[in-house]
């Protein structure tokens, strides 16, 4: 077996159902429910004659990185965040597809609602994963947390016709990796005290934070389960990651996570970004791009009611290296020529020459529209009114009616970025 780990043979089965009787369940209220392949899903749910062919979700063109991958393209190797050029190396026979953002959003929405029919107590990760607290869903429903798991499972098929996989157990940590180890299309449930004969043969990669500096530190010790973590003296794992890594780890090893689901989660940061076809050096070609994302996040901060303090751009270089830069704005802004004009300083005065293949505008230190301060006939106020007008008319007539007159005629249909 090696350092990384299979699964022991027999481990997951052990959980799952037998004669169809769930283990016991009791105490066990967090959900962990994770949409399987979603954003494939989703595609072959319009296009069913795809069901049974592999498909890759991602940037068509030569430079773009896979989004999402159904079950049968990963029997090949495809994996998201994958160069789409390797994955059509792994498995030239599968569909490529570019993604369809506005749809998984409005079926994300939906499966979002199913969720908050059963609990409001609902954290979402993503648009295809989310924590739930049943414990006061199971007084009313007079249900199991395995009933309420096989609820939902069966709501999402029937109402969107897609699948979901949910873990079951008495913490978040658990849940969100029982979840994970029944895809696809399963369920998990761990008891309350059995959470450490499930925890301590799983190699140490599947505790959060482990990456794999950190599993090679690990296993540079001899510590290659969760077990071995949880029977190292704090001290000694101390002297290995360092005081906050050793506790968190050695916590989570012992099955101890007392994090709460918060239903209410503050979005951090909005942006877009895009991955060229070929790299690009001409500093007036990636202006133009930079307005162009200006424009989709300065949009996407206006639909979400937000404005932010803090404009950010990411580059990415031919040869992989990446940097970010950024300002922080007097006064917060959802305006796309502030947002842009910035973008275009941060570009000039603090990023070095060179052949880019990926950029990206994001805005941070968000707040809700008028939790900013008023600045009186500032030179933005027009812009905001032109912003506005044109997004009623992108919402009536289409995401192209309105566009600056810059970026007209360009055909950006292969940008991989979307606000997020």
């Amino acid at each position: 077996m090696g350092r990384s780990g299979d699964l022991p043979r027999g481990l997951v089965d052990r959980y799952k159902a037998r004669g169809g009787v769930w283990p016991d369940d009791t105490g066990c209220a967090v959900l962990h429910v994770d949409m399987d392949a979603f954003y494939a899903s989703v595609e072959i749910r319009e296009r069913p004659e795809l069901a049974d062919r592999p498909v890759v979700v991602g940037g068509t063109g030569g430079r773009g990185v896979v989004s999402s991958a159904n079950y049968l393209a990963r029997t090949y190797g495809v994996r998201s965040a994958m160069p789409t050029a390797h994955a059509r190396r792994l498995c030239p026979k599968a569909v490529f597809l570019p993604p369809t953002f506005p749809l998984y959003q409005e079926v994300s929405a939906g499966v979002m609602a199913i969720f908050r029919d059963v609990t409001p107590l609902v954290e979402p990760l993503s648009l295809d994963e989310a924590f739930l607290d049943v414990a006061g869903a199971l007084r009313r429903l007079r249900q199991t947390p395995g009933q309420v798991a096989e609820q939902i499972r069966a709501r999402v098929v029937a109402e969107h016709g897609i699948t979901c996989s949910v873990g079951v157990a008495a913490t978040k940590f658990v849940a969100k990796l029982a979840s994970g180890l029944c895809k696809p299309d399963g369920m998990l449930v761990v008891p309350r005290d059995e959470v450490l004969a499930f925890l301590h043969p799983l190699p140490v990669s599947v505790l959060w934070g482990v990456g794999k500096r950190t599993a090679e530190r690990l296993w540079a010790v001899g510590l290659n389960r969760v077990g071995d973590v949880a029977a190292t003296p704090l001290p000694r794992l101390r002297r290995t990651l360092g005081n906050a890594a050793a506790e968190h780890l050695h916590a989570l090893a012992r099955g101890h996570d007392d994090r709460a689901v918060e239903p209410v989660s503050v979005e951090k940061s909005v942006g877009a970004e895009e991955t060229f076809e070929v790299d690009h050096t001409d500093r007036g070609l990636l202006k133009e791009e930079l307005l162009r994302l200006a424009e989709k996040t300065a949009a996407a901060l206006r639909r979400r009611g937000l404005r932010g303090r803090t404009v950010s751009i990411k580059v990415r270089f031919a040869d992989f290296t990446t940097i970010t830069r950024s300002r922080t704005l007097p006064v917060a802004t959802d305006v796309t020529q502030e947002i842009y004009r910035t973008a275009c300083r941060l570009l000039d005065e603090q990023t070095p020459p060179g052949a880019v293949r990926l950029i990206g505008v994001r805005m941070e230190q968000l707040g809700e529209q008028g939790s900013e301060q008023l600045v009186l006939d500032a030179p933005e106020r027009g812009w905001r009114d032109a912003d506005q007008a044109a997004d009623q008319a992108r919402a009536r007539f289409g995401g192209a009616a309105v566009r600056p007159a810059t970026l007209l005629g360009r055909d950006r249909s292969g940008a991989l970025g979307d606000p997020r």
